[in-house]
């Protein structure tokens, strides 16, 4: 297991509470959703950098991907329940 040090954060009042209700919600402790937020954020920074580096290979974020793909089949099922139109803005036509 690699080494671990601890590391101190100041928070304001009312970002600390907000930290406790979704540890609560999610059942996690606070100290887990500071490290997955600041984790997730610096993978996301380094993947930045990577693609800045190499600026031929665009860079993909594949969860927008995803997201994307799961709102197009969300509208899909609505539009083949009739619940929503296929119409497109006149310019995209």
């Amino acid at each position: 297991m690699a080494s671990q040090t601890t590391t101190s954060i100041k928070l304001d009042d009312d970002l600390k509470a907000r930290l406790k209700r979704l540890s609560h919600d999610r059942r996690r402790t606070v100290h887990w959703l500071m490290r997955e937020a600041i984790e997730q954020y610096v993978e996301r920074e380094e993947k930045a950098e990577e693609g800045a580096a190499h600026p031929r290979r665009p860079a993909v974020d594949h969860e927008a991907l995803a997201r994307a793909q799961e709102a197009q089949a969300w509208l899909a099922q609505l539009e083949a329940k009739g619940i929503v139109s296929a119409a497109k803005p006149s310019k995209w036509r």
